[in-house]
């Protein structure tokens, strides 16, 4: 396959990317800033909120993987307008598409559900209606988008929801601060950290039983077996963030000293994914659970020289 994919210097998309490399694919990455872990990737710089159709490669793709957004739930609560910036660049990449005629496979979010209060969701029950973050709104509006082009267009397309992605390459904490990765870093150095929901429920999916599952949907999707359908991709089992800062100290030897606050708005308490779509559709099987996970995001941090001796 010859694969596109936007916002290729973050995690997902560097995973992704090398594993598609590793298997003998070709891939072109698209980003407003290089990768800093890897220059295996070739990387166009390209800042796709004001991009124009001319500024797009001139090259043809088997399928696009848009993957670019602003991440942070609670951080787009306080700037709003880089939720906005979400949809203004998932528009532009899928425009691209169907003036190409090329498959788009775009990365949704468990966001999308809203804060539901059960233990088990399939992709039939994300609320269209009622939009809890500028965030999740975001996603809503970048999903209605593509399955308009679908229906006008005939666009193919896969639609995945992530949840709480975490592992290599997440670690770059002065670019973005992630949960897990700060965590680990805080407790390693005998930090105090904050937990913004003690009893938050959720369902974390180690790097690469993601990138799996993506690569088996590209597949699909470019082979015509697999189209227009929407798909969690998760690991399908839940922690509590009590349970998560439990695991890390274990990992790390360590008594984590953690102070316990509300969950911040916009914040989903409760999410643990039903993933019997994406097994039936694609073959999914994740099989890093969430404790040996940590323990390789530890190693991982530890090898990069994040994390103290």
């Amino acid at each position: 396959m010859n694969v596109l994919i936007t916002g290729s210097s973050g995690q997902i998309g560097t995973n992704t990317a090398l594993a598609l490399l590793d298997q003998g694919h070709s891939v072109l990455g698209i980003d407003h800033r290089q990768n800093t872990w890897t220059d295996r990737i070739d990387t166009q710089i390209l800042d796709l909120r004001t991009v124009k159709p001319a500024d797009f490669p001139d090259a043809e793709f088997d399928v696009v993987l848009h993957l670019a957004a602003n991440a942070k739930v609670h951080e787009l609560v306080v700037h709003p307008t880089r939720a906005l910036d979400n949809v203004t660049t998932a528009f532009n990449v899928l425009d691209h598409c169907r003036r190409t005629r090329t498959p788009i496979v775009f990365a949704s979010s468990r966001e999308v559900y809203g804060d539901i209060h059960r233990h088990i969701t399939d992709e039939s029950t994300a609320d269209f209606v009622v939009a809890e973050s500028p965030y999740s709104a975001g996603k809503i509006a970048a999903e209605a988008f593509i399955y308009s082009y679908a229906e006008c267009y005939w666009l193919p397309y896969l639609v995945f929801r992530f949840s709480n992605v975490y592992g290599r390459y997440d670690n770059d904490l002065d670019r973005m601060e992630r949960v897990i990765p700060l965590f680990i870093d805080r407790v390693a150095r005998d930090m105090p950290i904050t937990v913004f929901g003690r009893q938050k429920v959720l369902d974390f999916t180690y790097v690469d039983d993601c990138v799996s599952g993506i690569v088996a949907g590209l597949s699909a999707l470019v082979d015509g077996r697999v189209m227009n359908q929407t798909i969690n991709l998760a690991d399908g089992q839940g922690n509590s963030l009590d349970e998560l800062v439990a695991m890390i100290g274990k990992g790390l030897n360590k008594s984590p000293d953690v102070t316990y606050e509300d969950t911040r708005p916009g914040e989903v308490t409760r999410y643990v994914a039903d993933i019997s779509k994406a097994k039936e559709l694609l073959g999914y099987c994740p099989e890093v659970p969430l404790s040996q996970g940590l323990l390789k995001s530890i190693t991982w941090q530890r090898e990069t020289g994040a994390l103290p001796s």
